[in-house]
């Protein structure tokens, strides 16, 4: 009679590699976090840099706007230089 199977060996090699599934899952799930974050911590540097950036220079255009209201290009530009900031 034909009727039993023996299925001890499939199910250890299922087993092994559900694990292996699990674990590399998890990796990349890792991975893929780690990444996440660097890219949007890059991305948050670079905003605040933008941010400050823009306030400093509306700082010192209004700033040049009450000294020097004829001048405010030239006063802006020599401000900016002296600041060691020449971004143009």
């Amino acid at each position: 009679m034909s009727l039993l199977h023996v299925v001890q060996n499939e199910s250890r090699e299922s087993e092994g590699s559900r694990r292996w599934s699990c674990g590399a899952m998890r990796a990349l799930l890792w991975v893929v976090g780690i990444v996440i974050l660097f890219v949007l911590g890059s991305w948050l540097v670079w905003l605040s840099s933008y941010l400050q950036r823009t306030y400093v220079e509306e700082d010192i255009r209004t700033a040049c706007q009450r000294v020097m209201p004829d001048t405010v290009q030239r006063c802006i530009d020599t401000v900016v230089i002296q600041r060691g900031g020449a971004r143009r």
